[in-house]
């Protein structure tokens, strides 16, 4: 698919190639999610994902994995966005040369893993983005249990089993 850019100018895959980051253009090797983030950023999450009665609230509407899970989806959306047009955020005058621009966002709420989840997707102004990870008009995120039930069903497994 695309590549996402960081502010200092490296890149990371996205959705398609998992495997590997590249960061100058240099491909190097994964690293654990925990190595990524600090513990100050964990530890607000932690506060953050606490229900009233002081527990952990890991999934459902407002959880600590609900609202990682819509980051990761709004990044990903954006830069589909930005693959599609052809240049990134606040690049003046390229969406004028190009016939296209960005034109907000819309929120959707979508089913995922850890419940339902609304994000919002990036809209362009001649209406032909189409996004590949949460496609228009689709209540579930690619994948999942739609995914399973297809496999169930192509493996001789019937509604009443």
């Amino acid at each position: 698919m695309s590549i996402i850019e960081g502010v200092d100018g490296s890149a990371s895959t996205t959705v398609s190639d998992l495997a590997s980051t590249v960061v100058g253009g240099v491909e190097t090797e994964r690293r654990p999610i925990r190595e990524l983030m600090g513990d100050q950023l964990l530890d607000e999450l932690l506060v953050r994902s606490r229900d009233e009665a002081g527990g952990l609230r890991l999934t459902g509407e407002g959880s600590m994995l609900g609202e990682l899970v819509r980051a990761v989806l709004e990044r990903a959306l954006e830069a589909e966005l930005t693959a599609h047009l052809g240049y990134g955020r606040h690049m003046q005058g390229a969406g004028a040369v190009a016939g296209n621009t960005r034109n907000g966002k819309i929120r959707k709420t979508v089913q995922t893993g850890v419940g339902p989840v609304q994000i919002a997707v990036p809209r362009d102004r001649t209406g032909s983005f189409e996004p590949v990870l949460v496609p228009k008009r689709a209540g579930r995120v690619s994948g999942g249990l739609d995914d399973m039930v297809i496999s169930l069903y192509a493996h001789g497994m019937s509604v009443r089993d």
